[in-house]
């Protein structure tokens, strides 16, 4: 049995719930750590994603954000006050983030700690870098050129998914998986299937060092691009692909440990062009889990809907016969996160 070498995954990666109080200084706790990167969105009602990261930065009046859920711009926002040593801390009474009994969920990735400082080894520097090698996640910003070029990670294995954002100006979310290979790529923005574009990651795999860009969605000649990259790391992440079976015994997804975390999406057949969901194991504390959110949607939260997956011990396992997550001519990727039930040395771990 391979063990992991994160014995608690809520050091790393959390999910909170939190009740708006209409207030402008409002603080979440028991996060586990100090959140390098928080993505947050109302559950009560309809309202944009929302996304902080420590690399990105502050401006006088709190983070910047920048709407998985749109092509926007980074923008300054009043909604996250700090991102403090045990969660956060939320500035505005805005309906988006804290609206007096609104319900909202926050998801946190613990990345190096600090904005970071410059990688140098692509051809390209970043501007700045933050990096968890444990945990396998980094953030970096960098300005494109216009041309091919190879941006560095520091993850020090080659990530298995990347995800790329214009900040300086509008442009949709760019997704590069493993399971597709990378001469295509996913919007995190839209519907739409995956399609075929040898220049946006070059045509090339990333190497453990670095990962390449040769298109506007990606390198746009003085553009600036924020980018957060993911590495498969036993026992905590996985970031694969299944086929569907159109069963409510529905497909198996061996992940390794309890997913507490995952986002799926049709990539190609039926459901390519369905919606991005995100499920957790805070908002459906038991299984079948049926509490949703789209990424790609400003939707409130959908509860009560079909079944969507179960989440056990060494995996997740499909529920619904839907071809948006489980059609037998669907091909269908995702990213998990959760916990191991061994940890390193034959420790045991609680998969909750």
């Amino acid at each position: 049995m391979a063990y992991t070498t994160i014995n608690k995954s809520t050091s790393y990666f959390n999910t909170k719930l939190y009740t708006g109080d209409g207030g402008t200084n409002n603080p979440q706790t028991g996060v586990g750590f100090k959140p390098d990167w928080l993505w947050f969105k109302r559950r009560s009602g309809s309202g944009n994603h929302f996304a902080a990261d420590v690399v990105r930065g502050t401006y006088a009046d709190g983070y910047k954000l920048i709407v998985p859920n749109d092509t926007d711009a980074q923008a300054d926002y009043t909604y996250v006050k700090s991102l403090d040593s045990d969660g956060f801390t939320l500035g505005s009474t805005n309906t988006n983030v804290n609206g007096n009994n609104e319900t909202y969920v926050g998801w946190s990735w613990l990345a190096g700690g600090s904005q970071g400082s410059s990688n140098t080894d692509g051809s390209t520097n970043t501007l700045y870098t933050s990096v968890n090698t444990t945990a396998g996640f980094s953030i970096s910003t960098y300005t494109g050129t216009g041309s091919a070029a190879t941006i560095g990670h520091g993850l020090g294995v080659a990530p298995k998914m990347i995800i790329v954002k214009r900040i300086s100006s509008t442009d949709s979310w760019t997704v590069g998986h493993d399971s597709m290979g990378w001469g295509k790529y996913l919007r995190l923005d839209t519907t739409a299937a995956e399609a075929s574009n040898t220049s946006t990651w070059n045509n090339t795999a990333p190497t453990s060092t670095v990962f390449s860009v040769n298109h506007d969605d990606t390198n746009a000649n003085g553009v600036t691009f924020v980018v957060y990259c993911f590495a498969d790391k036993i026992g905590y992440s996985k970031f694969g692909s299944y086929i569907g079976n159109s069963s409510t015994d529905g497909t198996f997804v061996y992940t390794g440990f309890k997913p507490s975390f995952v986002i799926y999406k049709g990539r190609s057949g039926t459901g390519a062009t369905d919606n991005w969901e995100m499920v957790d194991n805070k908002r459906s504390p038991s299984n079948g889990v049926e509490n949703v959110l789209y990424p790609n949607l400003a939707n409130a939260e959908g509860t009560g809907v079909t079944t969507r997956m179960d989440l056990l011990s060494n995996g997740f396992k499909m529920r619904t016969s839907g071809g948006d997550y489980n059609n037998s001519s669907g091909n269908y990727i995702y990213m998990a996160f959760g916990q191991t039930l061994v940890g390193s040395n034959n420790i045991p771990c609680n998969a909750r």
